[in-house]
């Protein structure tokens, strides 16, 4: 399964679920996207041809971030840019989402594993606006 969230016409997140399956190459992010997503099912014997990468100059103004769930149980709470709570989903061994717009947190639900990917370099404390997280009682579950 794959699900885009959105907020007022705007992806904030790419959910890619451990369950989704496809054959060919699919990719779920739009060209403009500074981080790509996408998902590859190829047969025993097919040959993606060696090559190398151009020098390209982009620029990049937001991070966007591919977290893949190696194990565990991680809720992932969305929020606007305005830093107000949206809504919640919770993300599974297998499963990936990529971050794309808006503001985002994350309870550990269980001992878990993530791996992140996301462009460099890395900014420190100018990456980033950390702000407090919604209350517990306020959190809505959507899957």
């Amino acid at each position: 399964m794959i699900e885009n969230i959105t907020h007022a016409g705007r992806v904030l997140a790419t959910l890619l679920r451990t369950s989704y399956h496809e054959h060919g190459i699919k990719f779920f992010t739009p060209d403009d996207f500074s981080q790509q997503l996408a998902y590859m099912n190829r047969p025993q014997g097919y040959v993606i041809a060696p090559h190398v990468h151009n020098a390209v100059l982009r620029e990049v103004q937001f991070t966007k971030e591919v977290l893949f769930i190696k194990s565990g149980k991680v809720r992932v709470d969305f929020y606007d840019d305005e830093q107000n709570y949206l809504e919640s989903r919770i993300l599974y061994p297998g499963d990936v989402i990529l971050l794309a717009f808006g503001g985002h947190g994350f309870d550990m639900l269980e001992n878990s594993e993530i791996i992140e990917v996301k462009q460099g370099p890395y900014a420190g404390d100018a990456d980033k606006t950390r702000f407090q997280p919604v209350p517990d009682e306020q959190i809505i579950i959507k899957d």
